[in-house]
């Protein structure tokens, strides 16, 4: 996912992607302890989307906090 696509998303669906992601890792991760999978960086990949939309929700989330002040 890009940075582009990131911003642009509101703060639910942020949360929902996070999950979405989050889900998905444990999906790859348990896929890859049973056997090896076919691409492994998937992995790193997935924990980068969700370090990228977690960092945009808190960002948003600052911004909203000075707002309201």
């Amino acid at each position: 996912m890009k940075n582009s696509e990131i911003i642009g998303l509101s703060k639910e669906e942020l949360v929902a992607k996070i999950a979405e992601e989050k889900e998905n890792l444990v999906k790859l991760k348990f896929a890859h302890a049973i056997s090896a999978i076919e691409n492994p960086t998937r992995i790193t990949k997935v924990r980068k989307d969700i370090a990228r939309l977690t960092t945009e929700l808190t960002k948003q989330n600052a911004k909203s906090a000075t707002e309201t002040k």
